[in-house]
């Protein structure tokens, strides 16, 4: 959140390396998209393992949550965005 602080609140999450993720994985997410929010910034996911995404979707935080294949991809989605709005 440290980042967020320092003026950068829009955030992307390389998830390629998580192995496991429980309700507290998922309140860290969270809790980081709201800090992001709160900032007028984002949080977007990348690389979301299969376990992970399905917890996502169990919980509707995949709604929320925008996701990409790779960061890559999250970046590319993100200027966009930008140049569109």
């Amino acid at each position: 959140m440290n980042l967020i602080a320092d003026g950068h609140p829009h955030l992307v999450a390389d998830l390629g390396g998580v192995t496991f993720c429980d309700s507290s994985g998922l309140g860290a997410l969270i809790g980081i998209w709201r800090c992001a929010k709160e900032a007028n910034g984002s949080l977007t996911l990348a690389a979301i393992p299969d376990r992970l995404g399905r917890l996502l979707h169990v919980t509707g935080m995949d709604t929320l949550l925008p996701a990409h294949p790779n960061v890559d991809a999250a970046l590319t989605a993100y200027q966009g965005d930008r140049t569109t709005a």
